[in-house]
């Protein structure tokens, strides 16, 4: 699944053709992706002009003067391409072609500048809604969500006052959506491993007696930014489904120091250790047990 930095390079690729374009006509052609559309899908959009596009956590929020907001969510396998009359492509390195399996496009959007955004997505996964903007955050998608991670309420002193007397194991604790919003497994897997933090040492142990951050959460704060904000710069990480909005894959896959990389050698200086897998929590877990504490 599309982690934050794949959603968040999405949002930036769409943003110039979306922010300040109004939507002429739209092509919704299947009743339901994950969920059903809801019934005024196309009459509620034809006709609006989008003032920003946002995001919070994995989803992308399109705001129309309306007062509606558009919100969409990748799923497994969803992503969108901008297609116009005159485009052409120009392939190179890790590049998809724009017309790569059109039967799944589900939804087409149209612009009174001739552009048209294109959602296309085999699994079905994915979905778009409305939600007015005035109840937007107490709905059941956004209601319960924590901060996000690449805002400035992340640092140490979040972290070791969110974990304080947390049993729970670390990574299950870091990708539990009610504290921080749009973490993923893989930029977990990243971020404790540059840490040297255990996947499943307590969560608690990030917090001094007097709930203080210890010297492992402030760094582990940084981290998680520093990583997000690297893999946002690369374009996310193409493993599977992630295409840009101009068919290009992204490259942070090529950084990867832990996720994936089982078997082989970690590349902290003077480690000598191993990279190890396990199932944690239903997902597979990247660490290296020699230097990871």
């Amino acid at each position: 699944m599309p982690e934050l930095p794949e959603v968040e390079t999405v949002r930036g690729g769409l943003a110039p053709v979306m922010e300040g374009a109004r939507i002429t006509r739209v092509e919704q052609r299947r009743p339901d992706l994950r969920f059903p559309f809801p019934v005024d899908f196309t009459a509620r959009l034809e006709g609006q002009k989008v003032a920003t596009l946002g995001r919070r956590a994995k989803y992308l929020l399109a705001d129309l003067v309306s007062g509606d907001v558009l919100v969409m969510h990748l799923g497994m396998s969803g992503s969108f391409r901008i297609e116009d009359d005159g485009l052409t492509d120009t392939p190179g390195d890790f590049h998809h072609a724009r017309g790569k399996n059109t039967v799944h496009d589900h939804v087409v959007l149209h612009f009174e500048d001739g552009r048209r955004i294109l959602y296309n997505d085999p699994r079905r996964f994915g979905f778009m809604t409305l939600v007015p903007r005035a109840g937007l955050d107490a709905h059941p998608l956004f209601a319960h969500l924590g901060i996000e991670p690449l805002g400035n309420r992340l640092d140490g002193a979040f972290l070791a006052s969110a974990f304080a007397n947390k049993k729970t194991p670390l990574k299950a604790a870091l990708l539990d959506q009610r504290i921080v919003a749009g973490l993923g497994n893989i930029y977990v897997c990243e971020a404790l491993w540059r840490a040297g933090l255990s996947p499943i040492r307590a969560a608690g142990t990030l917090a001094r007696k007097d709930g203080r951050p210890t010297e492992r959460a402030l760094l582990l704060a940084q981290v998680i930014r520093d990583v997000l904000g690297e893999a946002v710069a690369a374009g996310g990480s193409s493993l599977r489904d992630h295409v840009q909005t101009d068919g290009s894959l992204g490259y942070f896959q090529h950084s990867f120091a832990a996720y994936d990389r089982e078997n082989e050698a970690c590349r902290h200086e003077g480690c000598g250790g191993i990279i190890a897998r396990f199932v944690q929590s239903g997902r597979s877990t990247f660490h290296c047990p020699a230097c990871q504490r």
